[in-house]
């Protein structure tokens, strides 16, 4: 949700530190030594699997001793798990050697490494897609033995796992083939009566055709059919009765603990069922009929308050179980209709229980539905009954009352209560919860249980947190996860900060003693805050408006870029304020204490407060003040608003004698900008959640997942265009024929055989699609069939444009690039109404397809508006400005947010950016008009204003121009007279003349007189647009004016629509058009924000078009947590949802960036990606890069000194043989002369990244012989990103680490142009499978990095392909070989600078001269053994 920047202390938020750190439990990661070493499973895998080129066979005795024994042992531990999983075991051995009669271990061992690769979010079911048959018979086997007795707990608990992430990846066809009629309407054969059923099929006939279908199908099978079916009807019944058993039956104390774990897997697989509306259709009503939520609440597993977790899955539970929704057709059920459901249930009993038992439930049947729909008057009103007549009441309610002799389910009169009420009981709804849950944290609620269980999350049990997973119940239910899950997110990061300030500042003493003996620039020791206004509570509400206090702090002694981040503070900025202890001879518990961590911290008490206003020392605002650098204030005053409603809570304990925690405040923080946003995201999303705002009718059910997923394309709705003005889109003929490959291209009737551009392309009507044929059930599985080629030809006219003025500003700016098929085709499907989704790979013109798209909707569509976002403002700019470079009027651009100031323009896009614009034009065309009016000879000042302007407009301009355009068209009148009389002679004779050429015919005479005409009438239109912001007087209403009015393209991140969404859409803000750019790096409820920044309209969201543009196989949204990210799936973007839905995509096919040999390093991972012929046939992907034998190397880096990755401090992995070897082949490049603009150094982590600053800083950074490269990043930082020449380092030497997710290795892979040279240790990466295809190609060239000799950059004919001659090269042996070689070449350089007076050799470095000292520099920096400290710690933050 937060765009989190990356810093040196280690708190990445884009690499696996990150992700390491979110975990305070975490499994060892198999290292090179467990892979390679003598470890047992690795001698195993060497001996039957890895050394054999083709499938070998499975032997029993393997499977069994050395793989299933061995691990067993081990408890299967995850580390052992990961080690035979990192062996290929799964790909290699298991499944090629899988037949339909293999050993339970065999299926066994199978469904565990399923299991890790989805916890290691690693591809799992594409590896059964060649066997479909093998992959049911495995599938089946596994079903069974989920049900089979005989299977130990922790197993079966393990086969509960697999079968959970088979219900997770229902768009895999192979998986849900085999998962559908576990949860079909079958099961209902398990309710306990024929009248239910019947009552079930009344509320929807469908039902009971589908009832009939089933038994059809069953009644027709032959026997093996029907133990099929009977199976599959049986197999959740038999679960859920196993599962009854084992929370009311255990024995011994090793007994619980294995039937917790595996209860707790359970509940897990009943919520995600219960969460899906294709598994909870017929799920909800057999688990209600089976009283299964009354069943777990009266157990003792249950009742055991230490099982937290059991307690907290079961309350998510019975949040899907009761939501408001109708199962078979899945709408969301209204607040009245609710509500009406639940007095439907109260009248029934009503009815019944008077009906049986008159007298004893008389006040129960006379009572208003108010006073008994709580639990506390029904379970009064039901114990004037005996047990019998308890039992008899539920029967007749409905309930049943017999269950299987066999169970161990406690029957008594509390189960029957608790059935009975749960039914009937009010229970609030998801909006009423969400509404009272506060969004300001306090220190009870960043360390409740189930907050800290979520960090010490490593995926051995489930966690009570909602999941986004394929699909959605209703869009409320979207909105519910979304808020609990980035509420989560948000508190945790919030706790890290907190703990890391206490840390830091060390605190010493109790109460009014304490003493601080650390310094953190993000905090502040204070006094009490002074409370100076509590306001009236507003009507229907019992806290305060508002909770005024004031703090003082003393800001004497910080520095002055401290003291200005807090002078910096802005309006509605959350702080907070801490009450902290330190126990100065109490020690620190490492567990088992009754406190929890914050309090063992020394953090009592924790409130927020958002800024009103900083002060100064005078109280005046500071705001509005000059701040010097010199200037030392010793205090500056905070006005604060705190959280109202807990300041009510802490004072109604205050008056029960509690402890006031405001006198003990002593400690005031704040957090980075961009980290806390949360307040006004989450307030966005409560408010979505609780307003029922509706995705546009058109895309609402291919947004929850349901339905066909090409519903929402052009091409099946009926509002599509029948034809498009492509305008500059196609440069000629050729391009328009080449862009719709396989439909003929026919001009229109009156033009030619050809013509140029612009094209209007008319589209067939769609033909109405005819209901699909019910095939035969006879038809065989395997037969296919082909659908016939459907020939299309288009219609193209021309016209032409309209002649816009004589100056050369007036010409438009017209698109140059070339677009291929496939990028004409998502321009298409963009300019079209409905969704359109364009995969972007790597360098094939996403941003110039995105830029296209704005353009001819803004040129089609003149009255619609359509809002850009990106994740980034980076991206945002990189399309802003080429939207700038295209004929789009300025004073319809707007940019909001403060990555405006980054962006590469001349003009500002800003709000107040453009209000200064606005006002700038019109004194330029106030300026016009005094031209006109003296071209006219009117007197008067006609320029004072934009009014002043309209009324000269209507007197002078249009009468003298209606005047003389009809004298011009009189046929009579020549081309001399046209020209004699046009009435603005004067006013262009600054135009490039002759403004009427001679021999011009009448028709380009009269052209040329309209144009002009034209632009005198822009002048007058766009002075009509300024006229507004002469009359408001208020800065911000002209920049809201601007937004809400006059803006046709708005652009902002996808985290600024999320925190400002309220305040726009209250401004009566519109648009029509959404275009996401980098949607894949999105989370989906910042997708779907940009979607609802307007009120509806008539109910729904009155969009047109949606087009997301990404690509989902490169990086996915940053999460910190692991939780949420692994667990929760809070990673997911809508793009991704959407490719997993299989809604139709267009892929981009061809790319431009790279070479083709480079493109060839990831080209593997797109199904179809081709080159572009410009990368073929330009000269510099042509020659060689100079010094270099290949143009992309992997280079094996050895320890450097004895060492290979290091981890200074946690979670802050460096390798300095890695850095030493980037900056030393940085400094041969910038030797060889290559420009430092042109070199990019990437690395996979952040700790490297600093190592790598500090190296360059220290040998390069001064001396302007080297100078330092373009940018020093992380990869994931750099993604959207290129460069000519990336160096990349790997890090790891130990184990792969987060580099085995192949969308980061894809980005990392795809940022360079020319050249790649990539350090890493070859025996880490070369045998990981998931990269196999990207190092194979890399390992065929050497792993020692191959220099030439005698070649400089810019000089070199070298092709790239050329064989080199003997002696040319030269082969790095290491680290120090290259240093050394460096040294040398260094060396030689400064002789030669100094031999030629300072001067650089032509064609070397930047032409710059290099004085005397630089030369001094160079020989004092290059020293053969220079070291450099192991890298930085982290460092300390200390005062003045």
């Amino acid at each position: 949700m937060k765009e989190m920047e990356v810093d040196n202390r280690g708190k990445p938020a884009d690499t696996e530190d990150g992700a390491a750190a979110s975990s305070t439990i975490l499994h060892a990661r198999p290292t090179i030594a467990d892979l390679h070493g003598e470890n047992h499973f690795a001698q195993v895998a060497r001996k039957n699997w890895l050394g054999s080129a083709k499938a070998p066979r499975v032997r029993p005795e393997v499977l069994k001793k050395d793989l299933w024994d061995e691990l067993e042992r081990a408890e299967f531990a995850y580390p052992s798990l990961l080690v035979v999983e990192n062996l290929q075991l799964l790909e290699r051995y298991l499944w090629p050697g899988f037949t339909e009669d293999a050993s339970n271990y065999h299926h066994l061992l199978l469904a565990l490494m399923v299991n890790v690769k989805r916890r290691e979010n690693l591809p799992s079911w594409e590896h059964f897609e060649s066997r479909p048959t093998e992959f049911s018979a495995f599938f089946r086997r596994i079903l069974s033995m989920t049900v089979d007795a005989a299977q130990p707990t922790k197993i079966r608990t393990q086969l509960l796992s697999f079968v959970i992430g088979a219900f997770q990846s229902l768009d895999s066809g192979l998986v849900r083939k085999e998962c559908a009629p576990l949860v079909s309407i079958s099961i209902w054969q398990n309710l306990h009566s024929e009248a239910l059923r019947e009552h079930l099929f009344e509320k929807n006939t469908m039902l009971r055709k589908a009832w009939r279908a089933a038994s059809k199908r069953f009644d027709a099978g032959d026997e093996a059919l029907r133990a099929r079916l009977r199976f599959e009807r049986s197999w959740l019944h038999t679960l859920v009765q196993d599962f009854i058993n084992r929370l009311y039956d255990s024995q011994t104390r090793e007994e619980t603990r294995d039937n917790l774990a595996y209860s707790e897997r359970f509940l897990e697989l009943l919520a995600d069922l219960q969460s899906q509306l294709p598994t909870r259709r017929y799920v909800n009503a057999f688990l209600r009929d089976l009283n299964l939520l009354a069943a777990i609440r009266l157990s003792p597993m249950y009742t055991d308050e230490s099982n937290g977790l059991l307690r907290d899955l079961f309350d998510l539970l019975s949040h899907f179980a009761y939501f408001p929704i109708e199962d078979r057709t899945g709408r969301q059920l209204s607040k009245l209709e609710y509500d009406q459901e639940h007095y439907a249930a109260l009248a029934k009993l009503q009815r019944i229980g008077y009906s049986a038992f008159p007298e004893k439930l008389q006040l129960l049947a006379l009572a208003n539905y108010g006073s008994i729909g709580t639990r506390g008057e029904l379970e009064g009103h039901l114990r004037s009954l005996t047990d019998d007549e308890l039992v008899q009441l539920c029967s007749q309610f409905g309930l049943r009352t017999e269950y299987p002799k066999s169970t161990f389910l406690v029957r008594d009169r509390a189960f029957y209560t608790e059935a009975l009420v749960s039914v009937v009981e009010y229970r609030p709804t998801f909006k009423e919860i969400i509404r009272e849950m506060p969004i300001f944290p306090t220190e009870k609620i960043l360390y409740e249980p189930t907050f800290l269980r979520n960090e010490s999350y490593d995926g051995s049990r489930p966690l009570a947190i909602p999941k986004l997973n394929l699909q959605y119940l209703t869009m409320g239910d979207f909105l519910w996860r979304s808020f609990i899950l980035n509420r989560c997110e948000s508190f945790y990061g919030i706790r890290k900060d907190m703990e890391d300030v206490v840390k830091r500042v060390q605190p010493r003493g109790v109460g009014v003693n304490t003493k601080f003996g650390g310094f953190s620039r993000m905090s502040i020791p204070i006094s009490k805050p002074a409370i100076v206004d509590v306001a009236p509570s507003r009507v229907g509400e019992k806290h305060p408006a508002y909770v005024r206090v004031e703090v003082i702090v003393d800001v004497s002694r910080l520095q002055y870029p401290v003291r200005r981040e807090w002078e910096s503070l802005k309006p509605d900025d959350v702080v907070f304020l801490l009450a902290l202890e330190g126990y100065d001879d109490v020690p620190m518990h490492n567990g088992g204490s009754e406190n929890n961590a914050g309090e063992e911290l020394g953090l009592k008490t924790l409130r927020c407060a958002e800024v009103v206003q900083v002060l100064d020392d005078k109280g005046k605002p500071l705001r509005d003040q000059a701040q010097s650098e010199d200037a030392r204030p010793r205090q500056r005053r905070l006005l604060l608003n705190l959280d109202a409603k807990q300041y009510k809570e802490d004072m109604d304990r205050v008056a029960q004698g509690r402890l006031d925690i405001y006198e003990h405040i002593n400690l005031i923080v704040r957090r980075r900008g961009r980290e806390n946003n949360f307040r006004p995201i989450l307030e966005s999303i409560r408010r979505l959640t609780l307003s029922d705002i509706p995705a546009p009718s058109w895309l609402q059910d291919v947004f929850l997942g349901y339905g066909d997923p090409s519903s929402a394309s052009y091409k099946r709705l009926p509002n599509r265009l029948k034809s498009i003005d492509f305008r500059d889109t196609f440069l000629d003929w050729q391009h328009l024929i080449e862009s719709f490959p396989g439909k003929s291209i026919e001009p229109h009737e009156s033009a030619e055989s050809s013509f140029g551009p612009p094209y209007i392309v008319d589209f067939p009507a769609a033909a109405p699609e005819a209901a699909p044929a019910r095939p035969s059930k006879k038809r065989r599985r395997d037969q296919v069939e082909v659908a016939q080629p459907v020939h299309e030809s288009l219609h193209v006219s021309t016209y032409k444009p309209p002649n816009t003025g004589p100056y050369p500003a007036d010409a438009p700016k017209l698109n140059a690039v070339r677009f291929t098929p496939a990028q004409v085709d998502a321009i298409t499907s963009g300019t079209q109404p409905g969704l359109t989704v364009v995969v972007g790979p790597p360098g094939t013109g996403k941003t110039d397809v995105a830029t296209q798209i704005i353009s001819n909707i803004y040129h089609n569509f003149p009255d619609q508006r359509t809002l850009l976002v990106a994740h980034s403002n980076q991206a945002l700019n990189q399309l802003f400005q080429k939207i700038v470079a295209l004929d789009i009027d300025e004073r319809h651009l707007l940019r909001l947010g403060h990555g405006e100031e980054d962006l590469e323009t001349e003009a500002s896009y800003s709000k107040h950016g453009r209000v200064e614009s606005f006002l700038e034009r019109g004194s330029y065309y106030l300026a016009e008009v005094d031209r006109l009016a003296r071209n006219f000879g009117a007197p008067g000042a006609h320029g004072a204003s934009c009014e002043t302007a309209d009324y000269f407009n209507l007197v002078y301009v249009k009468p003298a121009w209606a005047q003389y355009w009809e004298s011009a068209q009189d046929p009579d009148s020549t081309v001399e007279q046209i020209v004699e009389e046009f009435p603005f002679k004067q006013y262009f004779a600054d135009a490039p003349q002759p403004l009427f050429p001679p021999n011009a015919s009448r028709e380009e005479v009269l052209d040329i007189a309209r144009g002009c005409y034209r632009h005198v009438e822009k002048t007058f239109a766009e002075l009509e647009d300024i006229r507004p912001f002469e009359i408001l007087r208020n800065p911000r209403d002209k920049a809201n004016y601007l937004l809400v009015k006059e803006a046709r393209i708005i652009a902002m991140t996808s985290t600024h629509a999320a925190m400002r969404r309220q305040e726009i859409a209250s401004l009566g803000f519109h648009y029509d058009n959404v275009i996401m750019e980098e949607a894949a790096q999105i989370t989906e409820i910042e997708n779907f924000i940009p979607l609802a920044l307007q009120n509806p309209k008539d109910g729904e969201l009155p969009l047109q078009r949606v087009v997301l543009v990404g690509d989902h196989l490169q990086n996915s949204p940053v999460i910190q947590n692991l939780a949420f990210r692994q667990y929760a799936n809070l990673e997911q973007s809508l793009f991704l949802r959407l490719v997993r839905l299989n809604v139709p995509t267009i892929m981009l096919d061809q790319q431009g960036r790279a070479r083709p040999s480079i493109a060839s390093l990831y080209k593997w991972r797109y199904s179809r990606l081709d080159n572009l012929p410009v990368v073929e046939s330009q000269q510099e992907f042509q020659v060689a890069n100079a010094g270099f034998a290949h143009e992309y190397q992997f280079v094996d880096v050895p320890d450097y000194k004895g060492k290979g990755e290091m981890e200074p401090t946690p979670h802050f992995i460096q390798n300095l043989g890695e850095a030493e070897y980037a900056a030393a082949l940085f400094m041969y490049m910038r030797l060889l002369g290559y420009p430092a603009s042109k070199i990019s150094i990437l690395t996979t982590y952040a700790g490297q990244r600093a190592l790598i600053r500090d190296v360059l800083t220290h040998r390069c950074k001064s001396n302007r012989l080297f100078g330092m490269p373009r940018i020093v990043a992380t990869v994931d930082k750099y993604q959207g990103e290129q460069n000519d020449y990336i160096i990349l380092s790997l890090v790891r030497t130990r184990s792969i680490g987060y580099l085995r997710d192949v969308r980061r290795l894809t980005v990392a892979l795809s940022r360079a142009r020319l050249g790649l040279y990539i350090l890493g240790r070859r025996s880490v990466f070369e045998s990981c499978f998931e990269l196999k295809p990207a190092f194979d190609i890399l390992l065929t060239k050497p792993d020692k990095l191959t220099l030439v000799t005698g070649e400089m950059y810019g000089s070199t004919p070298r092709g790239v392909s050329q064989a080199l001659e003997d002696g040319q090269t030269a082969v790095m042996e290491g680290v120090e070989h290259l240093g050394q070689y460096v040294y040398e070449m260094t060396k030689a350089k400064v002789e030669a600078l100094k031999a030629g007076n300072g001067k650089l050799p032509v064609g070397e470095g930047d032409g710059k001269m290099i004085l005397d000292d630089d030369v001094d520099r160079i020989e004092e920096v290059l020293v053969p053994e220079e070291e450099v400290d192991d890298g930085p710690e982290e460092p300390e933050e200390v005062p003045v």
